[in-house]
């Protein structure tokens, strides 16, 4: 069951990526996955549900790399490291993964409310990454001012934009090329020496 759900979700992002959300079927994913129609049901109760599982494991994979290759940078890595190892992974796992790259990125947004509101649950929680890399850097430099919760949100967003359009207009494999932009943004933004 856990193979041909897999299955399910894999085709789901390849069909979105394929047709776009609104031209997707039940039935293309089936025959992408390769599994009977009931299969299909036994698993997810409509096309909504089986995109929104996709969202949701392409989500939890992009923070577990995120997480996994910004800490293992290292203990004396300091957080501009850190920052450039998490945001490298990020781009390179979408750049990997292209049809969960649109469907993570572009599809959401024409996915329907439920869609648009994981979407902000993603966006917060970047936020929250965000912050946490903020508070890093101010344990390394206390001199730094206290930013407002804004500022992770407008990034995140701002980050989210420049992915969306990179993916639309020069496709997932050129992700890797906004790293440098992203990160010279982060590093203005949250001030200090500059990098070396």
């Amino acid at each position: 069951m856990a193979s041909q759900r897999g299955r399910l979700i894999e085709a789901m992002a390849q069909v979105v990526a394929d047709k776009g959300y609104a031209a997707t079927t039940v039935a293309d994913v089936v025959e992408r996955a390769g599994v009977s129609r009931r299969t299909f049901y036994e698993q997810f109760t409509d096309k909504e549900a089986c995109f929104l599982a996709a969202y949701d494991v392409g989500l939890a994979v992009v923070l577990g790399r995120i997480a996994e290759t910004a800490g293992g940078a290292g203990p004396a890595a300091g957080w501009r490291d850190r920052a450039r190892a998490g945001v490298e992974a990020f781009l390179g796992l979408l750049a990997a993964e292209p049809a969960f790259a649109r469907a993570l990125q572009v599809e959401i947004l024409t996915a329907g409310p439920a869609a648009l509101q994981r979407r902000a649950g993603m966006l917060a929680t970047f936020s929250g990454v965000w912050r946490g890399v903020y508070e890093a850097a101010k344990a390394e430099d206390p001199a730094l001012p206290v930013l407002p919760d804004e500022v992770f949100a407008v990034l995140t967003a701002g980050f989210e934009e420049l992915i969306r359009d990179c993916i639309r207009t020069h496709g997932p494999g050129a992700l890797p090329s906004l790293a440098e932009p992203i990160l010279r943004t982060v590093f203005a933004v949250f001030g200090g020496r500059p990098p070396a």
